[in-house]
């Protein structure tokens, strides 16, 4: 327990030798180096998850976050740590917060940057589902507009090939009508279009030519219509068209999985919008609050130290630097007297020397 007392002092950036003499301001200094220690471990690992996803994917992705995120959450704990160990609680309040105030708005860049990436885990799940919609959407976009640019390019076709479909449409209705009516001629039944006599008469093969005629030139219709498809087809494979598909869902979780900082970034911002571009509120908030309670984290180290009461500690530190200072003003007026005296002494000597030179001279 000893240990981690001191571990925590140190955190707080106290003189330990002299924390030790009052009992009663230990466990006030314990919280405060806690609260700094646990500020910067939080920006550790925030720091190294955003990195994370920066390198992610590239070789030894771990260590870079291991070592940026060390880096950073180090340096969020120096400048914690020299921040509330230079506030004096022998000032005024207002000179207090004037001590505190830049610390403070750097807290609330810092609150922002380090709770993006612990965000963007929050939400993972709800990111990743956004991503694929927003990759499916974007592969249906992209085909669209390549359909639309091949219909574009191969128009005078694909309306040819439209008109010859539409004339085998017409002539398979007619077919299918010409054979009813031959079979109603050959059982004779009686109809507008038939003669009411049963049997294969003229009439029946009649009917019966019409229809093999209609039936030859389906047949060639139908030999022109796969003939102008396979060209389209032909068409679409040189243009790459037939290559682009919907993403199945297997790739788009691949995608979501290999999703940098940048498109995760955005996809979280989009959360708080609903379908139709009105803005949901409620995620708008819990995105907003995630925010503030890093940032409010990220304050708390400075927010502790300023709600602490001065005690016997604070003031046996200002009476320290109060010698300190004192003996270092005394230190340079000795100083200056005994160089002083050096100079007299030097002067002193200067001047003998000079007159026995001018004695021997004369």
């Amino acid at each position: 327990m000893n240990k981690i007392n001191r571990f925590f002092w140190f955190c707080a950036g106290v003189h330990q030798a002299s924390l030790k003499n009052h009992v009663t301001e230990e466990n006030k200094y314990v919280g405060i180096g806690a609260t700094i220690f646990f500020t910067g471990l939080f920006a550790a690992l925030s720091g190294g998850y955003a990195i994370y996803f920066i390198f992610k994917g590239a070789t030894l992705d771990w260590l870079f976050a291991i070592l940026f995120g060390a880096i950073w959450g180090l340096a969020i704990f120096n400048m914690d740590r020299y921040i509330v160990s230079s506030i004096s609680k022998n000032n005024t309040v207002w000179k207090q917060v004037l001590q505190a105030l830049p610390r403070i708005l750097l807290a609330v860049m810092i609150g922002i940057v380090i709770s993006r990436p612990l965000e963007l885990k929050i939400f993972d799940k709800e990111i990743k589902e956004k991503l694929k919609v927003t990759y499916l959407n974007g592969q249906r976009a992209k085909i669209d507009t390549l359909n639309n640019i091949f219909a574009n390019k191969y128009h005078m076709e694909l309306n040819k090939l439209g008109e010859l479909k539409s004339q085998r449409d017409s002539m398979e209705n007619y077919i299918k009508s010409a054979r009813t009516n031959l079979n109603h001629e050959i059982f004779g039944n009686k109809t507008t279009e038939t003669s009411g006599q049963m049997g294969y008469g003229t009439y029946a093969k009649m009917k019966q030519g019409q229809l093999l005629v209609r039936e030859s030139e389906l047949k060639t219709l139908d030999s022109v219509i796969r003939s102008q498809e396979a060209f389209i087809n032909e068409r679409k494979v040189k243009e790459g068209l037939l290559d682009q598909k919907l993403y199945s869902n297997d790739q788009l979780d691949s995608l979501t999985n290999l999703a940098g900082f940048k498109d995760r970034n955005w996809a979280l911002g989009q959360l708080s919008q609903n379908p139709d571009g009105s803005k949901d509120e409620n995620t708008a908030r819990a995105i907003a609050f995630i925010a503030l309670l890093f940032i409010f984290f990220e304050c708390l180290p400075v927010f502790v130290k300023l709600m602490s009461n001065m005690g016997p500690y604070d003031k046996r530190i200002a009476q320290m630097e109060d010698v300190e200072i004192y003996e270092s003003g005394r230190d340079t007026d000795l100083g200056k007297e005994v160089v002083e005296d050096i100079y007299e002494a030097k002067k002193t000597t200067a001047v003998e020397k000079r007159k026995r030179q001018l004695r021997a001279d004369l």
